[in-house]
């Protein structure tokens, strides 16, 4: 079944308290309300299903929908659209004592008192509030409200967590910015859905493993074997050598990324790298830096091991000038990924770009050939990207292709994240022992972190 088939959301009085203070500013609130208006999409309203009510509030806290208002899908998006921001203080506390004693009370259409009937609360937030949180949660919650925190840009994590219900990692979510909080629709439209766990109830024709999420499941094989293409059947692993895979990144170097981050962004390929087996069979390396002219530092299979292409990344020199992204990605079409170049036909072509600000040219055609010639587009953003550009830049599926974050310094972690994705299914064997070697390690310096 496709997922979300027999996704029936639970009876719900779900109330959202968002924060509209003056730091919000009004096309990030527009952002909030798309994301609102996501999650109601997404849900089973209608006076015996769900009902919604939406709480604003800055220095003052203003019920802008309740739950006792019309309750069809057209009606409360309309409601949504019309909210304004306050663009006062920030007091989240008075805003959640609001929801107990008022958003969730009979009187407004709260139905608390009814069995199997949630009570939900979603706090949107980009401030550190200027009053307590603390008790008033534990009211709340002790209230049954279960409270979900999303915490936006330079917000106080302490904070969220005083909110937040128990288990606290499904409850807070943290995002760099208003552009990014859609990224959250997904969970809260799957946090409200029915389970119906088909695993359980055995509607599957799995062969070895079945996985259950919400209202749909996908099959998995036990270790040493791997899934067919049929998605059911498993066949044992041989130990294959290693995906061979053509993987070249493409490096901006303008001068807005600044030499200590440059320096960064190289710590960023080597760990990358260094997640691959290098050699003729299997993983090429190429390197193409560019602003305002392209370079090609190296191509494709010119270094056969792992400790020369780390020492040829170390050694790049940063070229500091304008942004040509269009004309970099043109090369990487024509040129990088030619076997004059090195390609090997037939083998698997991964491209991954990495910018930190505005194009000063047109992305869109190269940006298509690039994924028309079937290379696998991952686009990588820091500071200033646009993301608009690295969605153009990313592969289908987009969410899964392009990774933005706001400091050089974490890019570390999208690294992370790429080795897992770059990982080709050719040989899903050799892919999984990789991705276990990873969490392996993963674990390792996280337990020495601690």
């Amino acid at each position: 079944p496709s997922p979300g088939t027999l996704c029936r959301t639970k009876p719900t009085d779900l109330v959202f308290i968002i924060d509209s203070s003056r730091s919000v500013r009004p096309h990030e609130f527009e952002k909030i309300k798309v994301f609102v208006s996501r999650v109601i999409e997404a849900l089973d309203v209608g006076p015996n299903a769900t009902r919604v009510g939406v709480i604003n509030y800055a220095s003052a806290v203003r019920s802008e929908l309740s739950l006792q208002s019309p309750q069809s899908k057209a009606a409360l998006l309309q409601a949504v659209r019309r909210i304004q921001p306050l663009s006062t203080g920030t007091m989240t506390g008075l805003a959640i004592q609001f929801a107990i004693s008022r958003a969730f009370s009979a009187a407004e259409g709260g139905r608390g008192s009814a069995p199997n009937f949630k009570k939900v609360a979603i706090v949107v937030t980009d401030g550190r509030p200027q009053d307590g949180v603390q008790d008033v949660s534990a009211r709340a919650r002790a209230a049954g409200i279960e409270i979900f925190a999303i915490g936006v840009g330079r917000v106080d994590m302490g904070t969220l967590r005083q909110m937040a219900s128990e288990p606290l990692d499904e409850h807070v979510d943290y995002v760099e910015s208003y552009s990014v909080i859609e990224k959250l629709t997904h969970k809260f439209q799957e946090a409200f859905c029915v389970v119906s766990d088909l695993c359980a109830t055995g509607d599957h024709d799995c062969e070895q493993v079945c996985v259950s999420s919400p209202g749909a499941y996908r099959c998995a094989c036990r270790d040493g074997f791997s899934l067919n293409s049929d998605g059911k059947t498993c066949t044992a692993c041989n130990g294959g050598l290693g995906s061979a895979l053509d993987l070249v990144f493409l490096i901006d170097g303008s001068k807005s990324v600044r030499p200590e981050n440059f320096e960064l962004v190289k710590k960023f390929i080597n760990q990358i790298v260094d997640s691959l087996e290098v050699s003729d069979k299997q993983a090429q390396v190429g390197l193409v830096q560019y602003s305002s002219s392209v370079r090609q530092e190296f191509p494709l299979g010119q270094f056969k091991n792992k400790k020369d292409i780390k020492a040829a990344v170390k050694k790049m020199s940063y070229m500091e000038k304008g942004t040509m992204t269009g004309q970099a990605l043109k090369y990487l079409v024509d040129s990088s990924f030619s076997v004059i170049n090195g390609a090997r036909p037939g083998v698997p072509k991964v491209g991954i770009v990495f910018t930190d600000g505005r194009s000063q040219d047109y992305i869109s055609d190269a940006a298509k050939k690039a994924k028309d010639s079937g290379f696998r587009m991952f686009a990588v953003g820091v500071g200033n990207a646009v993301e608009d550009e690295l969605r153009e830049i990313a592969s289908e599926p987009v969410a899964e292709h392009y990774f933005y974050t706001a400091d050089f310094r974490t890019i570390s972690k999208i690294g992370k994240k790429l080795q897992m994705k770059i990982c080709v299914e050719e040989d899903p064997c050799e892919c999984k022992s990789i991705v276990k070697f990873q969490t392996k390690v993963e674990d390792l310096i996280n337990s020495l972190q601690q």
